[in-house]
């Protein structure tokens, strides 16, 4: 992190490249720089062309207030009226563009995914990926940008981070060759195989139309009746009722490409593959407890996280890899049908080999601008990667692209600066809303002589998309799906018994909690039939908690089911750049011991947050960034007690609520409070002279 005057480690958050005056600014001066964490998308214009002008040249530009045609303004405080006391006029040109303006500042929200969190940054190929795809992206040492958008799935955009739900993790690579979007999911399946299913699971997620509640939670009467009749929703929602639900971070934090793709080397061959993205820093979950506190103290705690952690010089990094399969005709591996979206591949039977490394080192310089106007489509493709006939992919291959017609007003949604390509553009598409390419000539057709027959098509030897010249066998036209997808239930026994102890009592306490939210007795009996089918134990347990009978399985357990050590979370150990360490201090604090700890956790890469009993400075230019009033524990992932933290004169529930906890006679009542809020949460607890030992 940087330092302040007095060598002490800036936290990160600060909201301006500069501190703010007490007294309003009167003297005119340019817009300032962004801040050195942020960056905006790459000057480009919307046909591709670079123009090496400042990321800064999209920004407001000049001193001085003007309308939005660049003219001057000499008065923003008060509408042009007949009198000042008479009514408005209808003249008043500068009201009326500055209201119509913002009556129409919203767009439409995603329908899914609303709710986001983005990024800038690279990613850097190992070469490795060269022998099976001819993409320019994977060249050894190629470095390509990015930006990714993490997301939660049910939620509007004003919904809490941390509800139960599966995150979206969408990279867009901007190659030489064209844009390449890979979207996934923090988990590696999906609730359903057939797209024609897609508006029936979101209908049955999303809030019950009636009242529009609950918000972004599937902890509803219909959601439960849905999965439970359609159980080849019920692996999705195992992991949505794992710990991978509640993801401590998005740094820490899985992604899958779900999907299986093709990928074409020079000379044609082919491989299948299915991609992820694995953290460095390893994968983490909070506890329901923390995450019904963050919900409600810190509801944009992704959010933070992530701009923090970029902030603070902690970059977040993850490895793309492939699982790697032999290109058959019947596209099976050891029994897994690999079109089947709702089945992964354990890396037990297919390792994941590594084939870059992506680090996310600039925050957004305009959230709207980027993480909002970004728009995905698993359509993007280079030459070198392909789709495969996975029905669920196929599908997305049109919603992605209709949605942003609708939700970025019109068809020139990739000529967004976030979206645009960075390489040269030359579709033929021209005009639509919004188009703000000038596009030259008289021919935008094909063949014409006209524009002297400009553009033409790619040949081979000049590296054109590939659309892979797959065999299709002998079939009839009908409304059916394979026998291979029919298995519902094998795979859910395998994740459960993957899990650690204490993951499968979070899981039937997830199941329990959202069971016992459901009104319909029936529902609830029904899904228990389905837990009972994964394991006994399982559907036994979650029953009780239920005070329901102990359910029969709908289909017989499977046997011999091997368990994957790749699924659980317990047992590793990882590095801790960017954790957060809160140090609680009195009064009577010894400053030059407090100091050196700050500098300890920072030169530790981590982030040091001093909580004392009022804000203001500590002592030798140590300022407190938490109070006792404002911190709770689930900002923190360690408590260090750096001296004595005696009650303070605002200790009093009138003032604090907190402040009725139990505790200790001289200990702080909210101090004791966060205490025992660690100790629940098993974080690292350091009391006394062992924190300033540190």
């Amino acid at each position: 992190m940087s330092k302040n005057e007095n060598n002490i480690p800036q936290v990160p958050g600060v909201p301006g490249v500069e501190p703010a005056p007490l007294e309003e600014p009167t003297s005119p001066r340019p817009p300032l720089p962004p801040k050195a964490d942020q960056s905006g998308p790459e000057t480009v214009t919307p046909t591709g062309a670079k123009t090496g002008a400042p990321k800064t040249s999209n920004a407001q530009q000049g001193e001085y207030l003007t309308t939005a045609h660049g003219v001057r303004l000499g008065n923003s405080e008060e509408t042009l009226k007949a009198g000042s006391r008479g009514p408005l006029l209808l003249q008043d040109h500068h009201f009326r563009e500055k209201i119509s303006h913002f009556d129409h500042e919203r767009i439409p929200e995603r329908v899914v995914h609303a709710r986001g969190s983005g990024a800038h940054g690279t990613f850097r190929s190992y070469g490795t990926a060269s022998k099976i795809s001819q993409a320019g992206l994977f060249a050894k040492d190629k470095e390509t940008p990015v930006f990714v958008r993490f997301s939660t799935v049910l939620g509007f955009r004003g919904s809490g981070d941390l509800a139960r739900d599966t995150r979206g993790f969408a990279t867009k690579f901007y190659t030489d060759e064209g844009n390449w979007d890979l979207v996934g999911n923090n988990m590696p399946v999906f609730f359903i195989q057939d797209p024609i299913k897609f508006p029936d699971v979101v209908h049955a997620a999303k809030p019950q139309p009636d009242r529009e509640i609950p918000q972004a939670q599937s902890a509803h009467d219909t959601f439960w009746d849905f999965v439970s009749l359609h159980t080849e929703a019920q692996h999705h929602t195992l992991w949505n009722m794992s710990d991978r639900g509640i993801p401590r971070s998005f740094r820490m934090m899985e992604g899958f490409g779900v999907h299986t793709f093709r990928l074409i080397a020079e000379g044609g061959k082919t491989v299948l593959v299915k991609f992820h993205w694995k953290p460095r820093l390893g994968v983490h979950s909070v506890t329901w407890e923390e995450a019904q506190l963050v919900n409600g103290t810190d509801p944009d705690f992704h959010r933070r996280d992530l701009a923090d952690a970029i902030e603070a010089g902690a970059f977040p990094q993850w490895e793309l890899g492939v699982q790697v399969f032999e290109d058959t005709e019947d596209q099976m591996f050891q029994g897994i049908d690999l079109l089947d979206p709702t089945k992964f591949v354990p890396e037990e039977l297919a390792p994941v080999e590594p084939v870059g490394i992506m680090t996310l080192d600039k925050n957004p310089t305009n959230f709207f601008a980027e993480t909002e106007q970004v728009a995905f489509n698993p359509g993007n493709l280079v030459p070198g990667i392909d789709v495969t006939n996975d029905p669920l992919l196929q599908g997305r291959l049109f919603s992605y692209l209709d949605t942003q017609i609708t939700r970025l007003g019109g068809p020139n949604w990739n000529q967004l600066p976030i979206n645009r390509a960075h390489a040269p553009i030359n579709d033929m598409l021209r005009d639509g809303m919004h188009q703000s390419a000038v596009h030259g000539g008289v021919a935008p057709y094909r063949p014409n002589s006209l524009d002297g027959g400009n553009p033409f098509e790619t040949p081979a030897d000049a590296h054109p998309f590939i659309d892979y010249p797959e065999s299709v066998s002998a079939s009839v036209k009908e409304r059916k799906r394979p026998q291979t997808f029919d298995d519902h239930f094998s795979q859910l026994r395998m994740f459960w018994l993957s899990l650690s102890e204490v993951e499968r009592e979070h899981t039937a306490q997830a199941y329990a909690f959202e069971l016992g939210k459901c009104w319909d007795e029936n529902i609830r009996a029904r899904q228990l039939r389905h837990l009972a089918s994964i394991d006994p134990d399982l559907g036994r347990n979650v029953a009780t908690m239920l005070g329901l009978p102990e359910p029969e399985p709908s289909v017989k357990p499977a046997d011999d089911i091997k368990p994957s050590a790749a699924i659980t979370q317990v047992g590793k150990t990882w590095p801790t750049e960017g954790r957060q360490i809160g140090i609680v201090v009195g009064p009577d604090v010894d400053v030059a011991a407090l100091k050196n700890l700050i500098i300890a956790v920072d030169e530790s890469d981590m982030v040091p947050l001093v909580i004392a009993p009022t804000g203001g400075e500590v002592g030798d230019g140590i300022v407190a960034q938490r109070t006792y009033l404002t911190a709770r524990s689930i900002e923190f992932d360690a408590v260090l007690v750096a001296s004595n933290a005696a009650p303070s004169d605002d200790a009093h529930h009138g003032f604090d609520g907190k402040a009725a906890a139990a505790g200790p006679e001289g200990l702080d009542p909210r101090v004791a409070l966060l205490l025992q809020e660690v100790w629940r949460q098993a974080k690292a607890l350091v009391p006394g002279d062992r924190a300033t030992m540190c």
